[in-house]
């Protein structure tokens, strides 16, 4: 049985792969909207999931000026499935 992964299970960190799940990829500046952190929280977390290879990031340029892109990978996809799976097992749990 997958249990709960302490990786995506802080809310920040599950609101992010949560979001970038329906879409390919988002802009760094549209994430940090969507979940209401500073550039710095944002950058923390966006880290740590790429370097477990939840993420992926890419620099680039829209609308003239240098931005971050970052989407889930295939494992990030699989993490979350996953995740959800052991959430929705322990709300069965409950009476």
């Amino acid at each position: 049985m997958v249990g709960l992964d302490p990786l995506i299970h802080a809310p920040a960190r599950l609101q992010l792969v949560t979001t970038l799940s329906g879409v390919s990829e988002a802009e760094f500046a549209t994430l940090r909207t969507a979940l209401d952190v500073s550039d710095s929280v944002l950058s923390k977390h966006v880290s740590a999931l790429v370097d477990a290879g939840y993420l992926h990031s890419r620099k680039g340029v829209h609308g003239g000026r240098r931005t971050t892109w970052v989407g889930l990978t295939d494992d990030g996809r699989r993490a979350l499935r996953d995740h959800v799976a052991a959430v929705r097992r322990l709300i069965d749990m409950v009476d």
